[in-house]
């Protein structure tokens, strides 16, 4: 694959923000050329081969970016591989465990099932009280939400070095 890939996210605090940025230097230490960039910054998709892109979870949603930007980009997303992760659920153990099995939102399920990505990930997040603000401070109190960094990296590093195997299976398959 001669194109770039990109790695297009969605973060409210930036935690979204540095999932994708590992996710990025995964693929790109396995010889790829990347770019992350917001949502909000990406205006031209036809400079990327394949495209990754993610979002923070707030009471099972994306972020509206995010949203739109899978909303507005649908037929060109269908059109190249596609990954999709979200972050979020706080505390111990699996995410969609944590979740009661979600996984994606469901209003932007339809969307999705029609472009078919190649894998959707849900990966834990963080949760740090001091750059909440003052109503989600309340609404954390009241949920008894878990705080703390829940990332796992070594999940994360292993699924994007899962994209760049696949990657590199086209490129062998397309150069036979």
């Amino acid at each position: 694959m001669d194109e770039k890939v990109l790695i297009a996210y969605a973060s409210k605090y930036g935690a979204t923000a540095e999932i994708a940025l590992q996710i990025g230097k995964v693929i790109q230490d396995k010889g790829f050329a990347v770019e992350v960039h917001l949502v909000e910054q990406v205006k031209d998709l036809a400079i990327y081969g394949a495209i990754v892109l993610g979002s923070a979870v707030y009471a099972g949603q994306w972020l509206k970016g995010a949203a739109n930007f899978l909303t507005a980009h649908e037929s060109t997303l269908a059109e190249r591989p596609l990954w999709i992760f979200s972050s979020g659920p706080t505390g111990e153990g699996d995410p969609q465990e944590l979740m009661k099995g979600w996984r994606f939102p469901e209003n932007l399920q339809p969307i999705a099932d029609r472009i078919a990505p190649r894998d959707i990930a849900f990966f834990s997040g963080v949760l740090d009280p001091k750059k909440l603000n003052l109503p989600e401070k309340m609404i954390i109190k009241a949920l008894k939400a878990p705080t703390g960094d829940f990332r796992d990296w070594e999940s994360i590093e292993a699924w994007a070095a899962s994209i760049a195997e696949s990657l590199q299976a086209e490129q062998k398959r397309d150069a036979e």
